[in-house]
């Protein structure tokens, strides 16, 4: 039964995948970040409302 370790690295980066405040967990909360915010305009896009509004915040 061959087991190999995981790889060390990320498979699109040279970072360690790493917890805290770390480049890798930077980077990942960034890419997150662009996707929320990429899916609040495509909501405001096709609703013709505010974020705010279509949540009911205002």
């Amino acid at each position: 039964m061959d087991q190999s370790a995981p790889p060390s690295t990320s498979a699109t980066t040279n970072d360690v995948p790493d917890f805290g405040w770390s480049p890798y967990a930077e980077r990942m909360n960034g890419r997150f970040a662009m996707l929320g915010f990429s899916a609040i305009l495509l909501i405001e896009t096709f609703s013709g409302e505010t974020f705010l509004h279509w949540a009911g915040l205002s």
